[in-house]
């Protein structure tokens, strides 16, 4: 009798929590879009989006800066990071001795624990500078604190996660696989090529996915030497100001501001729905990817 009570408390103590982690990102979203709500009612969603004019002090709330920020930052991030993170990922499951991903695997745990202040103090004192100095070869002449400056210091952040994913997938990879390969002649490049990436690639995808949606949220770092100007970006060396920062310079001295309060609701809100649908579009594409290959 106490037993299958036990089981039973168990089972439904563990189904609570599952519907808590499922019903926790509705949550979230219907909160920040209530408390968004203020500012939508008065501003349709294309200007908010799709403007350019920051003027929360004369009503006028365009968004498009820092949402075009946001994406080039994270996307040039994952171009850098992404096959830096491969091919260390195939050196060390396929072609180093096993001590060396073991002595890798510390250290890629420890690059994961620093915290982002960190490496933001590691942008202004070593990445600023030398983007300030070679941005005159490329016709501009930023102070360094750019696009490209929050790209490299996220990149450099999101090598640990998009990493150890990989090295997982690799190593879950069957041993026959490569050695059916090799038997039939392959060499080992064409073996991983060939073979093991085309079996890896929905967790490539995984990997990269998770690596995204990490740096599109990042925001000390980024904010630190990207040089937060409201202002449209048209180059790597431009001047940036992502959602994050936005929300992080703004949040606690504007909460007496009923508008712009909504309006840094409604950038966590922007940000949440954007992380959410790539999410989304990045299972649907493991999914088919799976069934392909």
């Amino acid at each position: 009798m106490f037993r299958r009570l036990k089981d039973k408390l168990t089972k439904g103590w563990m189904i609570f929590c599952l519907v808590v982690v499922i019903l926790l990102p509705l949550f979230i979203g219907v909160g920040l879009m209530v408390k968004s709500s203020l500012l939508l009612e008065k501003h349709s969603v294309w200007n908010l989006l799709f403007t350019s004019s920051w003027q929360p002090l004369e009503g006028k709330f365009g968004f498009l800066p820092f949402i075009l920020s946001s994406l080039w930052i994270t996307i040039i991030a994952i171009l850098i990071s992404g096959p830096v993170c491969l091919l260390s990922a195939i050196y060390l499951t396929q072609y180093a001795k096993s001590f060396v991903l073991k002595i890798m695997h510390p250290v890629i745990d420890i690059l994961a624990g620093i915290p982002s202040v960190i490496f933001g103090v590691w942008g202004l004192l070593v990445v600023v500078p030398v983007i300030a100095r070679i941005s005159p070869f490329f016709g501009s002449a930023g102070s360094g604190y750019t696009i490209i400056s929050g790209a490299l210091v996220l990149s450099i952040m999101i090598i640990p996660f998009i990493l150890n994913i990989l090295i997982e997938v690799f190593r879950a990879i069957p041993e026959e696989l490569t050695e059916s390969s090799l038997s039939l002649g392959a060499t080992r490049w064409e073996t991983v090529k060939y073979v093991l990436v085309r079996k890896a690639f929905p967790g490539i995808i995984s990997a990269l996915g998770l690596g995204i949606s990490r740096a599109f949220g990042e925001t000390i770092a980024v904010l630190m030497v990207v040089g937060n100007v409201i202002t449209i970006p048209h180059g790597i060396f431009d001047p940036g100001y992502p959602l994050p920062a936005l929300i992080a310079n703004n949040y606690g001295e504007m909460l007496s501001i009923p508008m712009y309060d909504s309006a840094l609701m409604l950038s966590a809100f922007i940000l949440f729905i954007v992380v959410l649908v790539f999410n989304l579009f990045s299972r649907f594409a493991i999914a088919r990817l799976e069934r392909f290959y």
